[in-house]
C-alpha cells in the first residue's frame, strides 16, 4: 500500500522536528510539511481547513467544537505548552504593580478569545480579577484591523471595543491609549525598551512556579488536529500521529539531556532543564488525556464561564476516541 500524502503544518519546534526532516515516520503517511507560524496555520485552517493535519488553537477548536462546526478532530498532542505569567504587559507609570491593579482598565488584545488571553484570565479570577472588570480592546499587535478569527457572543457585561483605524496594539501602549497589553507574543515596544513599558510579573517565572506548585497544570495552548473527513477514512491514522509525536519529543528530550554540546542557541539550558524536572517531575510535556486531564478542565471550564464556548465540554470530547488508546507489552 503506498503511503499517503497528506498536507501536515506546525510550527518549527525541536519536538516536531524529527518528523519534520524524516528521522521519524508516521505509519501509513508521506507528509507534506509545512513549517508556518501558528497564527497563520490557525487562520487558514479554521476559515478554509486549508491543512490535512496541523497545529489548532485549543481555544479556537474549543469554540467549534462546542458549536459542532469544527473541521477538525484532534489528537492529545500538544505543540505549545506556555505559562503565561510572562504575557501580561504594562503602563510603568499608571500604578499597576499587581494584578488586582488591572481592575477598571483599558487592554489591548490581539483577540480576545486566543488560548493565551484564556489562561491568563483565569489566573487573574485568582486576584479578583473578572473579565468584567476590564475594558478589552482588539486590534493587531503590528498590522492594523486584525481581527477575531472566530465569531464570539460575549456576555452582556464584557466590554470589547476596537482600536481606532490605523493602530496598532504596540503603539497604543507605547503611546498610552491603553494601560496594558495580555498576548501570547510580547509586543514591539517592550522588546526595543521603549519608556515606561514592563511586565506585570517582573519574575514571570517564579511566579509560574508557584502557581504550578498550587495548581499542578502546565497550560495548553494547541492541539494537533486532523480534517474529520481524513480521520473518518483512515481510522489508523489518529494512533499514528500520536505514536510518532510521542517518539520525535522523546528524540528531542534526549538531544536536551546530553549537555556534551549545547542543542540550543542559549546558555544555562542544563540548568532550566534540571529546574524543569525538579518542579513538574520526569515528563513535564506530557501527551495522552490521562495525564492532562486536570488542566484540560480547568480549561474548558473557565473557557464556558468566559461565554467562549456555547456549551461545557468534557476533555474527552476534544479527541478522537482512536488517539486515547495504545497497545500495551
Amino acid at each position: 500500500m503506498n503511503p499517503l500524502r497528506l498536507s501536515l503544518a506546525i510550527g518549527d519546534y525541536d519536538r516536531i522536528r524529527p518528523i519534520a526532516d524524516g528521522t521519524v515516520r508516521i505509519d501509513g503517511v508521506d507528509p507534506v510539511m509545512s513549517i508556518l507560524d501558528p497564527e497563520e496555520i490557525f487562520f487558514r485552517a479554521f476559515k478554509y481547513a486549508d491543512f490535512d493535519i496541523c497545529e489548532l488553537s485549543l481555544s479556537s477548536y474549543t469554540v467549534k467544537t462546542a458549536k459542532g462546526e469544527s473541521p477538525y478532530i484532534a489528537v492529545p498532542v500538544f505543540p505549545s505548552r506556555a505559562f503565561r505569567h510572562t504575557s501580561v504587559y504594562i503602563r510603568t507609570d499608571r500604578g499597576i504593580t499587581k494584578p488586582e491593579d488591572l481592575r477598571g482598565r483599558r487592554i489591548g488584545v490581539p483577540e480576545y478569545q486566543l488560548t493565551a488571553n484564556v489562561w491568563v484570565r483565569v489566573i487573574l479570577e485568582e486576584y479578583g480579577v473578572r473579565p468584567s472588570d476590564i475594558t478589552w480592546v482588539r486590534g493587531g499587535y503590528e498590522h492594523p484591523g486584525r481581527e477575531e478569527k472566530i465569531a464570539l457572543q460575549l456576555p452582556p457585561d464584557v466590554r470589547l471595543e476596537s482600536l481606532s483605524p490605523g493602530a496598532t496594539i504596540s503603539s497604543a501602549l507605547a503611546d498610552g491609549t491603553i494601560d496594558a497589553v495580555i498576548g501570547p507574543r510580547a509586543p514591539s515596544c517592550f522588546e526595543r525598551g521603549a519608556p515606561n513599558i514592563g511586565r506585570l510579573w517582573s519574575d514571570p517565572v517564579a511566579a509560574a512556579s508557584e502557581w504550578y506548585g498550587k495548581h499542578r497544570i502546565f497550560p495548553i495552548m494547541h492541539v494537533l488536529g486532523i480534517r474529520k473527513d481524513i480521520a473518518e477514512q483512515h481510522r489508523y491514522l489518529p494512533g499514528a500521529l500520536v505514536k510518532a509525536f510521542e517518539e520525535a519529543k522523546s528524540l528531542a528530550l534526549a538531544k536536551l539531556t546530553n549537555t556534551a554540546a549545547t542543542k540550543v542557541t542559549l546558555p544555562f539550558v542544563e540548568e532550566r532543564l534540571q529546574h524543569a524536572r525538579a518542579l513538574m517531575g520526569e515528563d513535564f510535556w506530557s501527551y495522552g488525556l490521562e495525564p492532562n486531564r486536570h488542566g484540560l478542565d480547568v480549561f474548558l471550564q473557565a473557557h464556558h464561564a468566559q461565554g467562549l464556548s456555547s456549551r461545557r465540554l468534557k476533555p474527552e470530547e476534544l479527541f478522537h476516541p482512536a488517539s486515547l488508546e495504545a497497545f500495551r507489552l
